[in-house]
C-alpha cells in the first residue's frame, strides 16, 4: 500500500507489543506474567482467532516486546534491521535476521533464562512464518522496497 500506510502500521503493531509488555511490567511485576504477555501479544498476532489463526508474522509486535523488557537490545536489533533492510532493500531478510540477532544478544549479554528460551520460541516462529520468503529469497523472486510491481 504504500510506505505512510506501512509506517502506521509498523508503529502500530510495535505499539501493541510495547504496551502489552509494558502494563504487564507495571501492574503484574512478576517477570513470567510479563514474559507470558508479551509472548501472548506476538502469539496474537500471529495466530489472531478472529482472523482463522491467520495472522502477521511477528516481526514488528516482538520489537515492540522487545522495546519494554530490553530497550538495550531492541535498539541494537532495531539499527541493525533497518541497515539489513537499506542495504538489501529485503524487509523480509531484516524480519528474519533481526530475532536471531536478538536471541544471541540475550545469550552474550546474560540475559534472564527465560527471556532467552522465550525469545528462541518467538524466533523459531517468525522464521516459520518467513519460510515462503525464504524460498523466494532463495530463488531470487522475493519482493524489494521500491520495486515496480510485474503486472
Amino acid at each position: 500500500l504504500g510506505f505512510v500506510p506501512g509506517m502506521i502500521v509498523l508503529a502500530l503493531d510495535l505499539l501493541k507489543g510495547t504496551l502489552a509488555t509494558g502494563l504487564a511490567i507495571l501492574f503484574l511485576k512478576a517477570p513470567p506474567l510479563v514474559i507470558i504477555c508479551g509472548l501472548a501479544a506476538v502469539i496474537g498476532h500471529m495466530f489472531p482467532v478472529f482472523l482463522k489463526f491467520k495472522g502477521g508474522k511477528g516481526a514488528a509486535v516482538g520489537l515492540g516486546v522487545l522495546l519494554a523488557i530490553a530497550p538495550d537490545i531492541f535498539l541494537f536489533t532495531a539499527v541493525f534491521v533497518i541497515l539489513i533492510v537499506w542495504a538489501t532493500r529485503y524487509v523480509s531478510l531484516g524480519s528474519i535476521t533481526g530475532p536471531l540477532l536478538t536471541l544471541a544478544l540475550m545469550y552474550f549479554l546474560a540475559r534472564p533464562l527465560p527471556y532467552q528460551i522465550v525469545t528462541a520460541l518467538v524466533a523459531v516462529l517468525m522464521i516459520i512464518k518467513h519460510i515462503p520468503n525464504i524460498r523466494r529469497l532463495l530463488s531470487g523472486t522475493e519482493h524489494k522496497i521500491g520495486a515496480k510491481e510485474n503486472g
